[in-house]
């Protein structure tokens, strides 16, 4: 199968190099500037992994969009509007697309695959979420994922294709709960780095749990089934974003309230104003979401936060 990686930052090359190590005739496209571009097409390694000859290295984008049959994009989710726009000006004919990204669009609270759909018109879109970080993978450490779409017949295509004894992926059955369940994990990442910064790590279980339960409130509300925030595509990627080194969103929390500054992309930041103003459109309660966006933004501080959690009325559990 031909396809063709767009965005080749650690989650883009390490797909890229997956599926080609599969047995696909993968090519990567990335922007000519882009630092990690210029150490991929210099040396085929970007210090994690190492591409084969085989696999094709593009800023061509035209050439990488013609060639292939699936187009699987992995880039800043906040970016996807603009970045459809140049995939947009070449014949898109028979070509299906994949999502790799987990992220609400701010501007418009609009899923990933919504974003698509406005953009490139009725072309077939799937999402590929659930745990797993390129660092484990590239170790030969399995896991299982989630592959998700309204077209039937790609989602088990792509599964029957993507599938390895690396990946073990899994039919999603609800694309709403599955993109805002991935999403929202990003969010629940960034308070589990708060945690950890301020030594509250003891604390990471009740977030967990109560953050699930908001997340299936929401996905509910949406139109999509709550119980998929118990899912691969959110509680089974805690242990990923919750507790992993190599988690972004922990590792942005945990800087956040030590006073230190993080460079890398952190996700649940933009995700988390997307979610909230969904929570707030459709009557929501998300007070860990909300909790985060007010620390954040300054509007009380992580301790306070914290206190106000402990303060809230007593309730039952469920």
């Amino acid at each position: 199968m031909n396809i063709s990686v767009l965005g080749c930052g650690r989650w883009g090359a390490f797909i890229a190099w997956y599926l080609n190590k599969i047995g696909h005739n993968v090519m990567t496209w990335g922007l000519s500037d882009a630092p990690q571009f210029i150490e991929l097409k210099n040396t085929r390694s970007n210090g994690m992994l190492t591409f084969p000859e085989s696999l094709e290295i593009s800023d061509d984008l035209e050439k990488a969009v013609s060639r292939a049959e699936i187009i699987v994009i992995s880039i800043s989710c906040q970016a996807l509007r603009s970045f459809l726009q140049n995939v947009k000006k070449y014949d898109l004919s028979g070509k299906s697309f994949v999502l790799c990204m987990k992220g609400i669009e701010e501007k418009t609270g609009c899923r990933l695959s919504q974003v698509v759909k406005e953009v490139l018109g009725d072309v077939p879109v799937a999402v590929w979420v659930g745990p797993g970080h390129p660092q484990n993978f590239v170790n030969n450490v399995p896991n299982c994922m989630v592959i998700d779409s309204e077209n039937e017949e790609l989602k088990r295509k792509l599964v029957d294709e993507f599938s390895s004894e690396l990946i073990r992926f899994y039919y999603g059955t609800d694309l709403i709960g599955s993109e805002v369940g991935a999403a929202a994990k990003n969010v629940i990442g960034i308070a589990a780095g708060m945690l950890d910064g301020l030594g509250y790590g003891c604390l990471k279980g009740a977030l967990m749990s109560r953050g699930t339960n908001e997340v299936g409130r929401l996905i509910e509300a949406l139109g999509g089934n709550r119980l998929s925030a118990y899912g691969l595509c959110h509680l089974g990627d805690y242990e990923a974003t919750l507790f992993s080194r190599f988690s972004q969103n922990r590792m942005f929390g945990e800087k956040f309230v030590k006073g230190e500054e993080y460079t890398k992309l952190a996700e649940g930041v933009a995700t988390g104003r997307a979610i909230y103003s969904l929570a707030e459109k459709y009557g929501v309660d998300m007070p860990i979401v909300k909790g985060v966006n007010d620390t954040l933004s300054g509007a009380i501080s992580v301790e306070e936060q914290l206190s106000e959690f402990f303060l809230r009325s007593l309730k039952d559990e469920f």
